[in-house]
């Protein structure tokens, strides 16, 4: 069961193709980073990459939930296990937020 869904978390990681560049690009300038809830959040001041962080937390929270019910896990923890897999695959550069709340470069 655990095998199944860190399969599945690491699917989440990358369920988003449309996304990725933009994504990429995002992160890359500092722009967003990744919470430790398993959700993107906007570091600087854009309303691009806020569109952005909507449109890619909203498919993470239909893919969170969806992995919870087939799975019997609430939904925060696989957002949290995600969160991990999210953030050890991050690009060097890439920002994140530690377990202390504050954000951290990869």
């Amino acid at each position: 069961m655990k095998r199944i869904l860190a399969l599945a978390i690491l699917l989440t990681t990358f369920a988003f193709p449309a996304f990725a560049l933009d994504l990429h690009t995002a992160r890359s300038s500092g722009l967003v980073g990744e919470k430790s809830d398993g959700y993107a959040a906007v570091i600087g001041n854009s309303s691009d990459a806020q569109a952005l962080v909507n449109e890619v937390n909203g498919k993470r929270q239909q893919e969170y939930a969806r992995i919870s019910k087939q799975n019997g896990q609430p939904v925060d923890v696989v957002a949290k296990l995600a969160a991990v897999e999210i953030i050890k695959n991050l690009p060097a550069g890439s920002k994140y937020q530690g377990s202390d709340g504050s954000w951290k470069t990869r």
